[in-house]
């Protein structure tokens, strides 16, 4: 069975792995759709963080993924067809978009499933971009202590000070 899900997948986090072991407990084979930069501007007001061959190539690098492909359309009935899928994963957020009811049609015209998952609430691509920002704004401070030593001091403790 090919389970396939699609996502923009950046910067990799917890709630990405937890979805896609989940996608591999349910067939044998764990297909992943990547929405291409276009793709995720038409949606959302970024683009990723993480250029699309390189989200690729961390997606391709995990153990529990076998095929990976991005997408350049918001539609998904191209890629369920050319990967003859048996079952799609989708998130929580999945709404009745024109392209989702047309995916959604034509896997049940086709016998196939559509399982709707809950996010991994421990962490989003959106939280850890919020978190980026806001420690960036924060002052840092270094406080730097240094003490020096004395030769003999330095011998008494065992080190040797070198310059």
């Amino acid at each position: 069975m090919i389970v396939y899900t699609v996502g923009t997948f950046d910067l990799l986090h917890v709630g990405h792995l937890a979805l896609l072991e989940f996608c591999s407990t349910l067939g044998d084979v764990v297909a992943v759709g990547v929405a291409s930069d276009r793709v995720v501007n038409s949606y959302k007001p970024n683009v990723p963080v993480i250029p699309l061959d390189q989200r690729q190539e961390m997606l391709k690098a995990l153990r529990c993924v076998d095929i990976v492909r991005p997408y350049h359309e918001l539609e998904y009935v191209s890629g369920c067809k050319e990967l003859d899928i048996d079952i799609f994963v989708v998130g929580e957020d999945w709404g009745s978009n024109a392209h989702n009811v047309a995916v959604e049609s034509y896997l049940a015209e086709h016998g196939k499933q559509v399982i709707q998952v809950q996010y991994n609430p421990r962490t989003s691509s959106s939280k850890i971009k919020r978190n980026t920002i806001a420690q960036s704004h924060k002052p840092v401070r270094v406080e730097q202590t240094s003490k020096i030593f004395s030769n003999a001091q330095a011998n008494e403790a065992g080190a040797s000070l070198k310059y």
